[in-house]
């Protein structure tokens, strides 16, 4: 590692640290020339798939449009930026663990229904009704009606889910 103040080849390591959940290294470093210190991280590199569109064309994996489309559904919700990086770096972790050197856009679209689901549901039939191209407002209607269904049997005979346990 080369010092960022004198440029010299040599820095030795004085502390390492775990941080982000253990998915990053910090590392104090002190030049052995000018005696300064500075700090380092460290991640794996880990490649994302490509991503195969309906229309056969292949393009590399693009975090900043999942950010954008987490962004888009969930705004004005009340959902923590915490719980939001949490859910893409699972949809990303769920991608990379394909060990697949594709994946298809609906795979993508499906892992980020998935997340946002479990997030909030009304950012999950924004998110629905432009993935899956809603037509009409009976389209919204039929999905709401679902989420509801699908919630009522969580809550029939679950812990707590009529006050008993």
């Amino acid at each position: 590692m080369h010092c960022p103040f004198c440029k010299a080849n040599d820095t030795k390591v004085i502390d390492s640290r775990l941080v982000s959940e253990g998915d990053q290294v910090r590392r104090r470093r002190e030049c052995v020339s000018c005696k300064e210190r500075f700090t380092t991280f460290e991640t794996a590199e880990l490649l994302m798939p490509r991503v195969v569109k309906q229309d056969g064309t292949r393009q590399p994996f693009d975090e900043d449009k999942l950010n954008r489309g987490f962004s888009r559904a969930l705004e004005k919700r009340p959902v923590s930026i915490e719980a939001i990086e949490k859910s893409i770096n699972n949809i990303k972790y769920r991608l990379r663990s394909t060990g697949e050197r594709e994946v298809t856009s609906l795979m993508v679209g499906e892992a980020v229904m998935q997340e946002l689901r479990s997030l909030d549901d009304v950012a999950y039939v924004r998110f629905a009704s432009v993935y899956r191209s809603f037509q009409d407002i009976n389209e919204f209607k039929e999905e709401v009606e679902r989420l509801s269904r699908e919630g009522e049997r969580v809550d029939d005979g679950s812990i707590g889910g009529d006050g008993k346990q």
